[in-house]
């Protein structure tokens, strides 16, 4: 149950001297319902919206603690005084007592673990209860080592973008690598769903419907984002971990690596090997291509966003294919080396890493 709270102003005074509680799920229209004073609220502020404080909303209401938890849409002290938990709104951050607001004079929360981009009210609810939401969806204890692994990456791929945008941070410094990711674009999106002011109708049920439909796009986003880590994130790093691990059993350079299942690997691998300190860094991968079941020898590149490789394959051996390659390089079974140089092909995983051997020699 979503639930948002809006002020009745008499006319013709400006004071607000009542709310009442609309009260509907995420998919559903508004209706009037009288509030369950056993029931959770959560505040946050009415007007225009942010995706932060839409997307805090939900991810609170994920929490044993606040699960179906009312939303109560005001500004009114003495209504946010009243409130079990409190989101980007009334100037106080106290954790103690649920009161998560970024706007105040001196604050400078930041998620920390590496991280120091300041938090909106959607990062200090991840922050507190993140693990709690992860592990909900993992299935396991909040102190298993994968929950901290899909805390920070999750931060880092998703969370701390609605942090900086809402903060008013740029991404870029003149000639400097970003500071943060920016995968979804969501604020901005999110922010498109405040009434247009063109609108004829700018009451509140319609403000509290467009904040409903904020709340839904952020939540889901998140969602996707958390289960996309659990389902095909963690898994990948796990391969990619392993099969870095036995590099030296694959080869005694300790420069090649072999993906004992296909799998996304390039980010995993450059994280990897900054957080392993891995050296000598990787210069070749291999894996079998799915489709053909021929072996493929891939050149990593130099860094996640460079088309330039740490070491191309031979350039002797570029744009051949088949027979005159396998002649070429004096290894059967080749199939073909990119005019690149990024990428090649074996029919035989013997052939492949043969490939990837002459070429750390050539």
């Amino acid at each position: 149950m979503f639930t948002v709270a809006t002020k009745l102003l008499p006319p013709p005074t400006r004071l607000f001297v009542s709310y009442k509680i609309f009260t509907f799920s995420l998919m559903a229209a508004p209706t009037f319902s009288t509030n369950s004073p056993a029931m959770k609220r959560v505040g946050t502020h009415n007007g225009s919206f942010h995706c932060d404080e839409a997307l805090g909303c939900f991810m609170i209401r994920l929490t044993n603690k606040y699960s179906g938890a009312q939303v109560v849409r005001t500004r009114d002290p003495q209504v946010l005084e009243t409130l079990d938990a409190v989101l980007d709104v009334g100037g106080v951050y106290d954790p103690s007592r649920d009161r998560y607001d970024h706007h105040q004079k001196g604050f400078d929360e930041v998620f920390g673990l590496g991280f120091t981009t300041k938090l909106s009210s959607a990062g200090l609810i991840y922050k507190h209860f993140g693990t709690e939401i992860i592990a909900k969806e993992l299935q396991v204890d909040e102190g298993h080592p994968d929950v901290t692994r899909l805390y920070l990456a999750i931060y880092k791929s998703f969370m701390e973008a609605i942090d900086a945008v809402d903060n008013g941070i740029n991404r870029y410094d003149t000639d400097q690598p970003p500071k943060y990711v920016n995968n979804t674009h969501l604020s901005p999106r999110v922010g498109r769903l405040n009434l247009d002011w063109t609108d004829p109708d700018q009451s509140s049920e319609k403000e509290n419907e467009a904040f409903q439909r904020a709340m839904t796009l952020a939540g889901t986003e998140f969602l996707d984002c958390v289960r996309f880590h659990v389902k095909s994130w963690l898994p990948a790093r796990t391969i990619v971990m392993d099969c870095l691990a036995a590099r030296t059993d694959i080869d005694p350079s300790g420069e090649i690596m072999v993906l004992d299942r296909s799998c996304p690997w390039k980010l995993h691998l450059f994280e990897l090997e900054q957080e392993l300190k891995t050296e000598p860094p990787i210069i070749y991968v291999l894996y079998q291509d799915e489709r053909s079941k021929s072996w493929r020898v891939q050149a990593v590149n130099k860094s996640l966003d460079s088309f330039e490789s740490r070491k191309a394959l031979p350039s002797q051996w570029r744009g051949l294919r088949d027979d005159e390659l396998s002649k070429e390089a004096g290894i059967p079974g080749c199939v073909f080396v990119h005019m690149s140089g990024f990428i090649g092909g074996n029919h035989t995983y013997e052939g492949a890493l043969a490939m990837a051997r002459c070429s750390l020699k050539l």
